[in-house]
């Protein structure tokens, strides 16, 4: 079954809102009808817009050059009478975003958002589609408090995220207790070039605001279940994380220990459990999912941001370097495209969930 369905970027002319215009050119259900962005935008055409701020290694395609951008505040209703769903990437406060999201969803326009404000909404559901879909039933209780009908607010998670918690979804069910991790995120997720960034050049900073709280408590969010009209957190395992931004231009490497609580599986066993992982995308066919979610790599110097973070297109994660640990049962490394699977590819993958599950109906 196809779907054709009109969206709107909200926040267009950033990082992760040019990263969506790259992602949806060519896309089959979702067709770019709207630009938004801040007052200062409002009234430009898109590409005078980002004029010397685009930041894609592809050039600004050319339908989207000649739109108009909209104030994304005072044009709300128009843009929510217009589309079929808004995709949401804002640089605002945390709660001026959770405000225009909620305003959006409250004109009956459903909102995939990229941002953080809402990723701790008892009712919002937060997922990677290929590990708690199920998350979005939690819908219809939101729905219930907005008073709408066709409105809602779905999120994804963090970006570093999907460096490690994927490869923690297949293991769950062995009793997984304690997890640390350290990620070594790219200077993109800060929204920035090395043209804009040269203190990172031949440097790493060991400090990214917030990264560490998101990192410790947005996966027992993923992980938790609906009880009672709220998503509950997973309270069965800790994590602990340390951010650490570096000098790379794309993708998000994660430094992994991992401690069970009861027998150590083996690492056949947990190797198996990873490259034959299989989430809803993959059995629905989504479009943006890729072929294989979880890919091992057997070699002893994989994965590397520069070779592995464009696997299928950006949207797989890679694995590799599985061993035994002196303190923790096993370590491991894992890698994830940060704009692609970690943010705008990462929405566009929900979005396409969300469609084949009637949501935008």
């Amino acid at each position: 079954m196809g779907y054709n369905y009109n969206v709107g970027i909200i926040g267009a002319t950033g990082m992760v809102g040019q990263r969506f215009i790259t992602l949806l050119a060519n896309h089959p259900w979702f067709k770019i009808k709207l630009l938004a962005a801040s007052e200062n935008s409002a009234g430009l055409r898109y590409e005078d817009a980002v004029k010397n701020r685009w930041k894609m290694n592809t050039s600004i395609p050319d339908f989207v050059k000649d739109i108009i951008v909209l104030d994304a505040k005072k044009d709300m209703k128009y843009i929510a009478a217009n589309v079929d769903f808004v995709f949401c990437a804002v640089n605002m406060p945390k709660d001026e975003i959770k405000a225009l999201e909620e305003a959006y969803a409250r004109l009956e326009c459903p909102v995939v958002s990229n941002n953080s404000a809402h990723r701790f909404t008892e009712d919002v559901p937060m997922v990677i589609p290929e590990i708690n879909g199920e998350h979005l039933d939690i819908i219809k209780y939101q729905r219930k408090r907005l008073n709408t009908k066709r409105g809602f607010i779905a999120v994804k998670s963090n970006c570093s995220l999907q460096s490690y918690v994927p490869a923690l979804a297949p293991l769950m069910d062995l009793g997984i207790d304690k997890v640390f991790c350290s990620t070594y995120q790219a200077i993109s997720g800060a929204g920035k070039t090395f043209d804009t960034f040269p203190e990172i050049v031949d440097n790493c900073i060991p400090y990214i605001k917030g990264e560490e709280e998101k990192s410790e408590k947005e996966p027992l969010k993923i992980f938790g279940h609906i009880e009672n009209g709220k998503i509950v957190n997973n309270d069965s395992f800790k994590i602990s994380a340390q951010c650490v931004r570096v000098a790379v231009s794309d993708g998000h490497l994660a430094t992994v220990f991992l401690k069970f609580k009861g027998s150590k599986p083996s690492k056949k066993e947990i190797i198996n459990r990873w490259n034959n992982y299989c989430g809803e995308p993959q059995q629905l066919n989504l479009p943006s999912a890729p072929q294989q979610f979880l890919t091992y790599f057997e070699e002893v110097d994989r994965p590397q941001t520069k070779l592995d973070r464009d696997l299928y297109n950006g949207m797989g994660i890679s694995l590799g370097r599985l061993q035994d640990d002196n303190i923790f049962d096993y370590k491991f490394v894992g890698l994830s495209h940060n704009t692609i699977r970690g943010a705008a590819g990462g929405a566009v993958l929900l979005a396409e969930l969300l469609a084949k599950k009637g949501y935008f109906e």
